[in-house]
């Protein structure tokens, strides 16, 4: 094999390399969305008691399903009509597990204590519509911002 061809072969090797690696890295939707519905949330001022929930998610979603402790993967795909990956049960009282969809498709995924997320939402529905009555009350007293539905 001539030199310019092991160039020309080692160059499209790492190209195609540097291809998956950015692919391998890219995050999908609904962890991008939560990381900015988190940054939304943890700006509230502190003067502020209460938010539209619509306010603060800086995505666009239509229903979003809050789902109790020990909820099954199964039931959460059942419930959304949607399966993906990323999703995990939660395994103790406390823990969130959001999801908020788009024309069927999830666009965020929160999950997990509160406490390690920095945030926490919470309403006592199944599930909610982007025009419900989404007035939620800021709780600071955890030492973290705790949105919960009235």
């Amino acid at each position: 094999m001539k030199t310019e061809n092991k160039v020309a072969t080692i160059v499209v090797c790492i190209m195609l390399i540097a291809a998956f690696i950015k692919f391998s890295e890219e995050e999908d939707v609904w962890d991008l969305n939560e990381k900015r519905l988190k940054e939304e949330i943890l700006s509230i001022e502190e003067s502020v008691e209460k938010v539209n929930l619509l306010d603060v998610t800086p995505f666009e979603w239509d229903v979003a399903y809050s789902f109790n402790p020990y909820t099954s993967n199964e039931d959460v795909f059942e419930m959304v009509g949607y399966k993906w990956d990323d999703i995990t049960e939660t395994v103790n009282e406390g823990m969130n597990q959001i999801v908020f969809m788009k024309d069927e498709e999830v666009v965020c995924y929160v999950y997990g204590y509160p406490e390690d997320n920095g945030y926490g939402l919470y309403f006592h529905t199944l599930m909610l519509t982007s025009d419900s009555h989404l007035v939620f009350q800021v709780d600071r007293n955890s030492g973290l911002n705790y949105l919960y539905r009235e």
